[in-house]
């Protein structure tokens, strides 16, 4: 199991790296706000998950 949030942790990191990057391209190229809002919602909810999965993982699977 461990092995399995090990590799869902960089994905995860990537998702939320792209989405960033998505967001701000929208936001340069003068595009519609409301599309820059659901990105960046999109990305706080990913970081959510993602922060979740490590915290969840140092706790179980972290040396003692």
């Amino acid at each position: 199991m461990g092995e399995f949030v090990n590799i869902l942790i960089p994905i995860g990191l990537a998702a939320v790296a792209l989405v960033l990057l998505l967001g701000i391209l929208n936001m340069f190229r003068n595009g519609p706000g409301n599309r820059s809002q659901l990105l960046m919602r999109w990305r706080v909810g990913l970081q959510f998950l993602v922060i979740i999965l490590v915290m969840g993982s140092l706790y179980f699977f972290g040396t003692r």
